[in-house]
């Protein structure tokens, strides 16, 4: 229902309940990550390339068989080739790493949270690269992010840490991989799609990082249990949550769904602390807000 009482058309309904059944994948898979790490002994690295080869070989199979699209053509032009590389590398490969490095040094709670600065981020470049200063809501936002990041990492004690330092410094670096992630590709995505522009920016990455981290070379505790916690980060917390998320596009507009996308990290903290018994304070909680909450000022600045 909308702030008047009435029921919300079908539609739109459709679009917010898909963007939020994405967002739960995602930060559920986060968790489930945590869980192979902190329990299994999987690598991070060696996931991320299993992750990124299943799910681009998927990706890229729906695309041609599903939505008829020919996936080969893009092969063809040779600026096409060069961006799609430096996505897959520096963009797809770059962000998955990175935040599941973060997951493996601290928790997925953090990391995902962490992540979310990426916003900032993005409207801090945009304001350099315009040469102009940012507006009271960009700043009041730049502020929310570094106070939340204070809360998160202090517990609001500045003589502690809360999460140790590599996965601080990874979390960091994830934020800025999904940046560039989300500014890089846009020529990419309006000319070929979402589904072909991952699909190969994934299948680029995974095959890049296979020759550090070989697919064969497994190390960890391989059980049933891991198999399914792998099969739902590679299904629901990539394929089903992208295709989801893009799906609800046809319904709501892109900044509405980015906004609703932040149940992510809430979804991964509550289930870090319902599930994997994360330690999560009242300075944590309150830190992950701030952070959320930049996305919210964010979304009322004019373009």
């Amino acid at each position: 229902m909308n702030s008047h009482g009435a029921v919300l058309p079908y539609p739109r309904a459709k679009g917010i309940i898909l963007v939020i059944i994405a967002a739960v994948c995602w930060g559920a898979s986060g968790t489930v990550a945590q869980y192979l790490f902190h329990n299994k002994g999987f690598n991070s690295g060696w996931t991320v390339v299993i992750r990124l080869l299943l799910s681009g070989t998927g990706l890229l199979f729906f695309a041609q068989t599903v939505a008829k699209q020919n996936i080969w053509n893009v092969w063809k032009n040779k600026q096409d080739v060069v961006q799609l590389v430096l996505f897959g590398i520096f963009g797809m490969l770059a962000a998955q790493y990175t935040y599941f490095a973060a997951i493996e040094y601290s928790n997925a709670a953090a990391a995902t949270v962490l992540q979310y600065l990426a916003p900032v981020m993005i409207a801090s470049y945009l304001c350099m690269r315009e040469k102009k200063l940012p507006s009271k809501l960009e700043v009041m936002a730049i502020l929310f992010a570094l106070g939340g990041t204070f809360l998160l990492v202090t517990k609001g004690n500045i003589h502690s840490l809360a999460i140790s330092v590599p996965g601080f410094a990874w979390g960091i670096l994830s934020a800025f991989a999904l940046a560039f992630y989300t500014l890089y590709p846009g020529r990419l995505l309006a000319k070929w799609g979402s589904l072909i522009t991952v699909g190969w920016g994934m299948m680029i990455g995974g095959i890049v990082f296979s020759f550090v981290y070989r697919p064969w070379q497994f190390h960890g505790d391989w059980s049933g249990t891991s198999f399914l916690a792998m099969v739902f980060v590679i299904i629901f917390g990539t394929i089903i949550a992208f295709f989801c998320y893009m799906e609800s596009m046809k319904y709501i507009n892109a900044s509405e769904a980015s906004l609703l996308a932040s149940a992510e990290p809430l979804s991964a903290a509550f289930l870090s602390v319902a599930w994997l018994q994360v330690s999560f304070g009242p300075a944590e909680w309150l830190g992950s807000f701030a952070i959320i909450a930049t996305i919210f000022i964010l979304s009322a600045v004019k373009k």
